[in-house]
């Protein structure tokens, strides 16, 4: 009978089990499109400073929190804790929020900025498209998370 790196739904992973079970295995994915996010916007001019701002705070903050959530799951340092469960369920439901906010925030601001440098423009475009990604990564976790943490 072959061994099976899968947790069962109301278990918390921890190590490489964090790659193989679902919510957790969405890590990854939502740091590569978050830190693409961050990279896009970073490399154009941030104007307006405003909303362009709050899109850097949220792409900035979800990639440490993330990082740092990934790091403390493949730790064990949860201890397979029902809070742990719950709070991994707030911080991706916050994060697809924030995202989602900038997100809006970041299609507006492409939109009005059209008219301007088409590699700007363009460069613009792809960080919406990632930010709306990331918006569904980070949504997707929350939902499974919240059915783990209803499982615990």
């Amino acid at each position: 009978m072959a061994a099976t790196t899968a947790q069962p739904m109301g278990s918390l992973p921890s190590g490489l089990g964090i790659c193989t079970t679902a919510p957790d295995i969405f890590y990854l994915p939502e740091l590569v499109f978050g830190g693409l996010v961050w990279i896009l916007v970073a490399s154009t001019h941030v104007d307006p400073p405003n909303p362009l701002g709050w899109v850097m705070f949220v792409s900035i903050f979800c990639f440490v929190l993330t990082f740092l959530w990934m790091i403390i799951f493949a730790a064990g340092g949860h201890k397979s804790s029902s809070g742990w469960a719950a709070a991994d369920f707030a911080y991706h439901g916050l994060a697809a929020f924030f995202y989602l906010s900038a997100g809006v925030d970041l299609a507006f601001i492409t939109l009005m900025k059209k008219t301007g440098v088409l590699r700007i423009y363009q460069i613009d475009i792809a960080a919406v498209v990632f930010a709306f990604v990331a918006t569904l990564l980070y949504f997707i976790h929350a939902i499974l998370s919240a059915i783990r943490w209803k499982n615990f």
